[in-house]
């Protein structure tokens, strides 16, 4: 059976335990939690991630620096990176799909919807 690992990088803890439950729907799915981008960028160099999902409003490096971070690194920019946050501006959606996001979710989320946006990126 495949599994998938995946990179949840989210200020609050309760918002990675939901993001972490819904993700778990997935069979053989391996959730690794970080609390900031720098966090992130650390458990992304030390772990096989087939997608990740990020916040964009962290302290000391947000989602977006993050973003922009992960596709000029050829190691990682073909990862999917899905967007999840309480930005629900177009102007902030157009800026995190410019920089290379593949998915953008408002919160509060949807577990069916994150699980179908997943699914969709890694094509199960």
């Amino acid at each position: 059976m495949a599994s998938y690992s995946f990179l949840v990088i989210e200020d609050s803890p309760t918002m990675r335990q939901l993001i972490r439950f819904a993700l778990n729907r997935i069979p053989g799915a391996a959730v690794i939690e970080a609390s900031d981008g720098v966090d992130g960028l650390k458990k992304l160099s030390s772990n096989k991630v087939d997608l990740i999902l990020t916040d964009i409003n962290m302290p000391i490096m947000d989602g977006l620096k993050l973003v922009n971070l992960v596709r000029s690194n050829d190691s990682y920019k073909a990862i999917p990176i899905v967007i999840i946050t309480t930005e629900g501006a177009q102007e902030a959606r157009e800026r995190a799909m410019a920089l290379g996001a593949d998915a953008y979710i408002t919160k509060p989320i949807q577990s069916t919807s994150l699980l179908s946006t997943v699914k969709e990126l890694l094509d199960l």
